[in-house]
């Protein structure tokens, strides 16, 4: 992992539905796509915060990190995809193991302003997250896991020189 120069993480608890979509959108594009040697995508699942800790460390650092998750946005229609700056992580957090908690979002801002480092972050509206243990994607976030993916994949190829 730290010696890529692009790592795309999700993040999410596969336990409480639509909460769910970052692992997911993973899980997909190892299935679906061959990422370049100087890509890494991994499911962070719930532990981002101790990856981004690792992150603010080491040297060199990435020159990109894409995270992928799932929010609760007013005015959103669930599994519409849209990015979002480290400034707009919503304060409400989708569950108790979300990466909007603190420290995660201070870590994401420090690493893009002081490391330098480029960080985007794209979200899915979600439909529902279960107060209990409800492992599954609603119907449109799952619709919405191969185009987060081709999202990627775009992206990739921004971001990554030939050689």
């Amino acid at each position: 992992m730290f010696d890529k120069d692009l790592l795309i993480f999700g993040c999410g608890n596969t336990l409480l539905g639509d909460d769910g979509f970052g692992p997911a959108v993973i899980e997909h594009l190892a299935a679906t796509f061959s990422l370049p040697p100087s890509v890494m995508a991994m499911d962070a699942g719930t532990g981002i915060r101790g990856i981004l800790f690792d992150l603010m460390l080491i040297e060199p650092k990435p020159r990109k990190i894409i995270v992928i998750d799932a929010v609760d946005y007013p005015d959103r229609v669930p599994g519409e995809l849209f990015e979002i700056p480290v400034e707009g992580v919503p304060a409400g957090k989708v569950s108790d193991f979300s990466m909007h908690q603190f420290p995660t979002v201070n870590m994401l801002q420090e690493l893009k302003d002081h490391a330098e480092l480029a960080v985007q972050i794209l979200v899915v509206q979600i439909e529902s997250i279960p107060d209990e243990v409800r492992p599954g994607l609603s119907a449109p976030v799952a619709e919405a896991v191969p185009r987060a993916c081709e999202f990627l994949i775009r992206e990739i190829e921004k971001s990554v020189p030939e050689k």
